[in-house]
């Protein structure tokens, strides 16, 4: 890749990435970087213990975490990701 391609998944993304979506597979092939904040990641902690296969989903959880760049936040992040949220 030409070093400018980079990606900052969200939960639905990720979500369709375990799920085999092959557009998503397809697209993340050509990135040069991938990233997910670790408020993304709680969400999918989160959802891994409300489902039915609580040790499945956080296993595949751990296995993605550790070959991904996590990002951690900030007080800002945080404030500004509550206004998006409030917005949608």
């Amino acid at each position: 890749m030409n070093g400018n391609c980079k990606f900052l998944l969200d939960t639905n993304i990720i979500i369709a990435l375990f799920g085999n979506d092959i557009s998503i597979k397809s697209r993340l092939a050509h990135t040069d970087e991938v990233f997910i904040s670790s408020t993304i990641l709680g969400e999918l902690y989160f959802g891994a213990h409300k489902s039915s296969k609580v040790k499945t989903n956080l296993a595949r959880i751990e296995e993605f975490a550790s070959c991904i760049a996590v990002l951690s936040c900030d007080i800002d992040t945080a404030r500004i990701s509550v206004r998006l949220r409030e917005e949608s």
